[in-house]
């Protein structure tokens, strides 16, 4: 097949492609790097700064049309991914669409219907727009309304998702999701990942557990990066001779693997009820990941005995008492390292993904052959 996968947030598109190249397929990446993380792509279409941008940015998406197209597969990393505004999107949405096979649009991240599930089916305990009862005021959330409630956005967004073909859908929260709107669309596939070793890259030493944290500044409220850092630095305040704080900022991708590689537990995520594609690569180096382990995504993927995630409630003194847990119980670190990667082993290998999503494209293109 020939696969044309647009943008990446993530490194899922990245290691999609290396798994679907490694069974025959000719795939083309098309992405900006992600701003500061510099993602690999084929097709950089990176948006300049500077006067006339949208522009500039408009005649270099119309230059490169030729190339994305005769494609079996078109798969886009999220409706809104073109770096347009949403009035402009339509037109090169509908033209991958007339010269393609098959169009797949991934919910990988905040759309219309993650704000709209978020606002008015309250699916979960808690979230990025709601605790409990209690609406966030965080101005991450405020932003994903906005941008998606009653505008051009939102419409646009719609417009995409209704005439996909198929949905991946990466994590529990999406799956959930997304079974309100299209149950028959949308397909749960976890996210991919390399394992590089079977034995953690850092070993405990029994003494000194060492921590990190990753701090995206405009987003830290958000992921509840900022809530998790004051709970850290308490709990390392009281046990000051048994651990250590690794706490990096905005780095690129590799800088930040390199960051996380001497460290025993990572910090991820607290509104989350499944590990992201963050935790996964921390765990898949034998890194304790405390963050979102909830039962429902265990359910999901029918997962009944190997549980080494640290699940926190998203609250202080829920973060305060697991990483207690963790300090107080050493005995336990080795083994929840191991398991860890046998986790990911076990349900994010990236070729395993990778036939997952080749089935699904299969699938697809034997309908239209069928009809």
């Amino acid at each position: 097949m020939r696969i044309l996968l647009f943008e990446d947030y993530s490194t899922l598109h990245t290691l999609l492609a290396k798994g679907l190249r490694e069974l025959g397929h000719q795939v083309t990446l098309v992405g900006n790097g992600n701003m500061f993380h510099d993602l690999p792509r084929d097709i950089d279409i990176r948006r300049s700064d500077g006067p006339f941008s949208g522009i500039r940015h408009m005649a270099r998406m119309l230059s490169l049309l030729p190339r994305f197209t005769g494609y079996d597969i078109v798969q886009l990393i999220n409706p809104d991914c073109f770096g347009l505004k949403a009035e402009r999107e339509y037109f090169f949405y509908d033209f991958l669409r007339r010269h393609n096979r098959k169009m797949v649009v991934g919910a990988f991240g905040c759309d219309w219907y993650w704000v709209d599930d978020g606002l008015h089916h309250k699916t979960f305990r808690y979230g990025d727009f709601y605790i409990g009862n209690q609406m966030r005021n965080d101005a991450a959330a405020q932003q994903f309304i906005h941008e998606y409630v009653n505008t051009a956005k939102g419409d646009y967004c719609r417009y995409v998702m209704e005439d996909a073909d198929r949905i991946p859908t990466c994590l529990y929260e999406y799956q959930a999701c997304y079974a309100h709107y299209f149950p028959e669309k949308s397909e749960y596939i976890p996210l991919p990942i390399e394992i590089e070793n079977d034995t953690p890259t850092h070993l405990f030493d029994g003494k000194r557990l060492r921590f990190f944290i990753g701090i995206d500044k405009a987003r830290s409220q958000y992921k509840g990066t900022d809530i998790m850092l004051s709970a850290l630095e308490h709990i390392a305040a009281k046990h000051p001779d048994s651990c250590d704080i690794i706490k990096v900022e905005n780095l690129s991708y590799a800088d930040y693997q390199q960051s996380m590689n001497s460290s025993d537990v990572m910090l991820d995520q607290l509104y989350s009820y499944t590990p992201s594609m963050n935790s996964l690569l921390a765990m898949s180096k034998g890194i304790i990941v405390v963050g979102g382990g909830e039962p429902e995504q265990y359910d999901l993927i029918h997962e009944t005995s190997l549980r080494p995630i640290i699940n926190v409630e998203p609250t202080y003194e829920s973060v305060c008492a697991q990483l207690e847990w963790l300090i107080t119980h050493p005995q336990k670190i080795n083994q929840l390292k191991a398991d860890s990667i046998s986790y990911v082993k076990k349900h994010h290998d990236y070729k395993q993904i990778a036939l997952s999503y080749e089935a699904m494209y299969q699938s697809l293109l034997q309908q239209s052959e069928r009809r």
